[in-house]
């Protein structure tokens, strides 16, 4: 396998992770390191095999597909990923700006219009947060009203 430059300028750029996951991937490379020895490489790939060389591509995708079947979870392709990290995003509550450097895109339009697909729950939370705005605009303006008649 041979390492490419990413495809955009986009493409670089820094993955924010979460303590779980850190302390997960952590565990992982103490392991990695113990079952790799000598081949250990500090700057190789994160995911490698037994003598070191990154995993092919498709051997992921195989696993992931093995996964997946053991699962019973409804099969999904590896790249769908995206999109469920897209929506999740934004479900979290994070702008649309953080949803496009998260997947690497150099255009915010790429990232709306194909990676995000909106929850029930959140078209729910966007209806009560529109509610609470429109009738605290109501209450001030009936308090100031009530001030000016009295």
């Amino acid at each position: 396998m041979i390492a490419c430059p990413p495809k955009t300028a986009a493409s670089r750029r820094i993955v924010g992770l979460d303590p779980e996951t850190v302390r997960l991937l952590r565990r992982y490379e103490r392991a990695q390191r113990q079952l790799l020895g000598d081949a250990w490489n500090e700057s190789g790939p994160v995911f490698a095999r037994v003598d070191g060389s990154p995993m092919r591509p498709y051997y992921l995708t195989v696993r992931f597909h093995q996964l997946v079947r053991a699962s019973d979870l409804p099969p999904i392709r590896l790249h769908d990923l995206r999109h469920g990290t897209a929506t999740l995003t934004l479900a979290s509550g994070s702008d649309l700006r953080v949803v496009q450097g998260t997947l690497g895109h150099g255009s915010i339009v790429v990232t709306s219009d194909i990676y995000t697909s909106v929850l029930p729950d959140v078209y729910h939370q966007s209806a009560q947060a529109i509610a609470r705005l429109v009738l605290s605009s109501i209450r001030k303006t009936a308090r100031k009203t009530r001030k000016l008649a009295a």
